[in-house]
């Protein structure tokens, strides 16, 4: 198992098993993002993606991915979209 200190989380944790984004951001993100951190943006983006009906073959929309997924894992935070309200657990 490869450990990585989270810069999302703050801790050593298990990294990743490969880089989930191409160019440099995924080099960074497989360098210092961990396993569970991951899990979280990916929760984040689904909604994200369903809440403002994105496609991810648009390229606007994916340039928007990438720089909610910057803030996100590195930048402490992404915007919720407008009007969001999160489901009550049931």
């Amino acid at each position: 198992m490869r450990k990585v200190f989270c810069q999302k989380e703050q801790v050593e944790t298990e990294g990743l098993d490969f880089a989930p984004w191409p160019g440099e951001l995924g080099k960074r993100i497989y360098g210092n993002i961990g396993k569970n951190a991951w899990s979280a943006w990916l929760a984040h983006q689904t909604m994200l993606i369903n809440e403002n009906r994105l496609s991810p073959l648009d390229p606007k929309h994916r340039a928007f991915l990438e720089t909610e997924m910057r803030k996100f894992l590195f930048e402490g935070g992404a915007e919720k979209p407008a009007g969001y309200v999160p489901e009550a657990d049931a």
